[in-house]
Parts: structure tokens; sequence; C-alpha cells
């Protein structure tokens, strides 16, 4: 073979059976040495890899593109569980708050790759979920916990996510009234209602674990959520009367929020009767409390009441027996009216009445008589006693 015919054999072979590895930032005769996170790949023609090479380095110009080559691709779902485990056991958050990432990490957008999850897919997600009948309150939950995954991944792994699409997304979805604050819940339990509770839970108390017929009782006469239904003897005050709620629900953090209260007479009595078996005035679990009222609700045939209610009924009546603002909150207790206000639902029927000034007495009543107003009435007193207790 002639020395031209023995180097085009050469040619042919290197187009046949030599392969060109490529790496981001390198020629192809140039070293192989890289970063395995820049990615690499091998081709046949030499021309396809610079072809490659020259468009992998544009795309690593960009700092998200590589990160995102660094860390794969994470679905939101993995997010949610890395997020869960994380602070779960220091931020000690309440259940709802615990139900909803669970439920969002098992929905289908969890599926989806977290670093490339943008406003129009939340909108589509929301979309869909009023379409399948959630409510606008509940739905846009499902943004706010979205949107805290997405800052603590961020802040915290250092993860190129777009918080700011949620924001983006709430904004749109209010505009197309898709999401929207919770209504706010006028539910009262009726006369005839409360006395049928009163029965079917005298009629089980015998053999039930829990004394659901004094726990009822005490939540009107108390207003005491359903969490804060297991007070502790030793918070009582016997001279004053009040009691002290431990790490009481806040919406900045309950762990040492711990708030006093008054009691009332009669869920001062209602204490007064139990006997001391534990170091709990109602030592039950606060969810066996509820899951018992709702069976008996279902069972009786009672639509729409909740045990929560009973703390709107509670307030409501605290008002209807004529105390004012200020008065209310040392029984409930509430910081701010804006709260407070949340669980009045007052009964012009049920309204005390006052009597009109003298005739001959233009001015503006004495301090005295000021004083007196603020207290309510001993008719209005016996009446919302007679309510209570019938």
């Amino acid at each position: 073979m002639s020395p031209r015919n023995f180097d085009h054999a050469n040619d042919q072979n290197t187009q046949a059976g030599q392969r060109c590895h490529a790496l981001p930032g390198h020629s192809p005769a140039a070293s192989q040495r890289d970063d395995p996170a820049s990615g690499s790949r091998t081709f046949t023609h030499r021309s396809a890899a610079l072809s490659w090479s020259r468009h992998r380095e544009v795309a690593l110009e960009d700092p998200a593109a590589l990160t995102r080559l660094r860390h794969g691709a994470p679905t939101l779902a993995e997010l949610i569980r890395w997020y869960i485990d994380t602070f779960e056991t220091i931020s000690r958050w309440q259940r709802s708050k615990q139900t909803h990432l669970e439920f969002l990490e098992r929905h289908p957008l969890g599926n989806g790759n977290a670093l490339t999850l943008t406003s129009a897919d939340l909108i589509r997600h929301v979309q869909s979920r009023r379409t399948e009948g959630a409510g606008p309150a509940t739905v846009i939950n499902d943004l706010i916990w979205i949107g805290v995954v997405l800052r603590a991944a961020k802040s915290v792994r250092e993860l190129p996510v777009s918080p700011e699409i949620v924001q983006q997304a709430r904004s749109a979805c209010g505009e197309l009234r898709l999401i929207g604050k919770p209504r706010k819940r006028t539910r009262r339990p009726t006369t005839d209602e409360l006395a049928r509770l009163r029965e079917h839970f005298k009629s089980r108390d015998r053999r039930a674990t829990i004394s659901m017929q004094a726990v009822m009782n005490f939540a009107i006469a108390s207003a005491r959520r359903e969490s804060e239904i297991c007070l502790e003897w030793r918070d009582n005050d016997e001279t004053t009367r009040t009691g002290l709620v431990r790490d009481a629900k806040h919406p900045t953090g309950k762990d040492g929020n711990h708030r006093r209260f008054k009691y009332t007479p009669e869920a001062w009595a209602l204490v007064a009767a139990q006997r001391r078996t534990s170091d709990h005035i109602f030592p039950y679990d606060p969810k066996s409390v509820g899951a018992a009222f709702t069976r008996a609700c279902h069972m009786l045939g009672i639509q729409g009441l909740r045990f929560h209610d009973l703390r709107h009924e509670a307030t409501s009546r605290l008002f209807e027996r004529g105390y004012q603002i200020h008065e209310v909150a040392q029984f409930t207790p509430h910081e701010l009216w804006n709260e407070l206000k949340c669980y009045t639902n007052l009964k012009p029927e049920n309204l005390r009445e006052i009597a009109p000034p003298a005739a001959n007495d233009a001015r503006a009543p004495s301090r005295k008589s000021s004083r007196g107003a603020n207290r309510p009435s001993r008719a209005a007193h016996q009446s919302a006693q007679r309510d209570l207790w019938h």
C-alpha cells in the first residue's frame, strides 16, 4: 500500500472507530479532566462535539443553570418532606399545618420539578382544586404553605427555586376570584340542640371514658378551645378565680405564650365539681373530645355544628350578659378586638335592656353609674344561667 492510501485508510478509521469526548469549556482535544457536575457527552463526530460544547458554555454562564445541574431535579414533594423532617420537631406547628403539608406532598402537583415550577403551574393547581369543590379559603392555604417550603429551600439549602411565583399566583387568583378569605362563621347551637346533646351524653357518660356532658358545659361556660380543655389544677387561683392556658394559640407562635383568664361563676362551679384524679381538671385527649362531639352530632342529625362553635356561643353569651369588650377579653382571653369579634355572633333577642335615664336628668351619667353599666344586670345573669343549664 502506498503512503497516500495508508493515510486515507487511517482517516476513515478515525471517523468510524474513534469517538470525540466533549467537555463544556474545553476543546475536544483538551485534557478530559473536568468537574463531573458540569456534565459531559461523547460524540462520534468532532463537529457535533464542538457544537454541543459551545452551546453548553453559553448555558453554563448562567449560575442558576449550573446550580440546577449540580442539585439535580428535586420535586416539590421531596422539598415538602425535607421541610417536615427538618423543622417539625423544632417549630412544633399546629395539626392543621401538618395535615395540609402532607396533603400537598401526596398531590400530583408535588411530582413536578420544584426548580422549574411556575406561577402558571400554581394557577392551574388552584383552578383544579376549585373545580373539585375546595373553597377559596382552603385553596389559598395551598399557596401559603408552598411559599413557606420554597422560601425555606432557597434560604437553607440555597436551591435556585423561585418563591416569588407564589405571590404572582396569589395576585392573579385574587383578581380571578379563585381564592379569598374564610367566611366568618356564625353558627351557634340552638337551645334544642344543646338539650339533645346533654341528654345524649348523660345516657352514655357512665360507660364512656370522657364525661362529655361536663366537658361541653365547661366549654360553653369558660369559652375554652378544644385544645385548652385540659387545664391544670396547679394553675388555678381560688382567690381571684382565674386559670392559666399554657402555650395558648397565637399567630406568631404558641410556645411559652401562657395566658391567664377569668372563670365565670358557672365555669368555676364545674371545675369545683370535678374529682382530682389527675394533674389536669379534665384529663382527656383534646382530639378525642372533638371526635366524641362530632360523633354525637352525627348520631343526632345535628348539621354543621362543631365543638369550636361552643367557643363562639360562650363569647356571644358574655356580651349578651352585658360585659364590655375589655371585660370579655379577660374571659376568652384575646389581645385584640379584631380577634375577639370573630367569635361574637350576637342575637338581638338575647341582649339585655338598659333602662333609659330619668326624664329630669339629661346630664351625662356619673362615674359610679358608668361602672355599674359595665356589669351585667342580675336578671341578665340569671337568664344566662338558665340558658346554660336548660
